[in-house]
C-alpha cells in the first residue's frame, strides 16, 4: 500500500477528510460521554454544554459530508481500495 503522500490530490483531500471526520466524532462522543455522566450523577447540563454539544454536532455532520464528498472525487478504485485500507 503506498503511503498517503504518494496519493493523487483528490485522494489526499478525501485522506483529510477522514482524519477531519474521525477528530470531530471523537470531539462529538468525548463530549456527549461527559454530559451523559451529568445525567448519571443526577445533574442536567446546561444550556451551554448542550448548545457546545450541538455545535460539535453540527461539525461532524459538515465533516461527514465532506467526507462523502471527497471519497467520491476519488476515481481510481485501485486508489480508493488503498485509501480504505489506509483508513481502516
Amino acid at each position: 500500500m503506498p503511503p498517503a503522500e504518494d496519493f493523487s490530490e483528490a485522494a489526499k483531500i478525501a485522506h483529510r477528510a477522514f482524519i477531519d471526520m474521525s477528530t470531530s466524532k471523537n470531539a462529538y462522543f468525548n463530549r456527549l460521554a461527559a454530559v451523559d455522566a451529568i445525567y448519571e450523577a443526577g445533574g442536567a447540563p446546561s444550556l451551554a454544554e448542550n448548545l457546545e454539544l450541538e455545535k460539535l454536532l453540527a461539525i461532524h455532520d459538515r465533516n461527514v459530508l465532506a467526507f462523502k464528498t471527497a471519497i467520491d472525487a476519488v476515481t481510481d478504485d485501485m486508489e480508493k481500495q488503498a485509501l480504505f485500507q489506509l483508513m481502516s
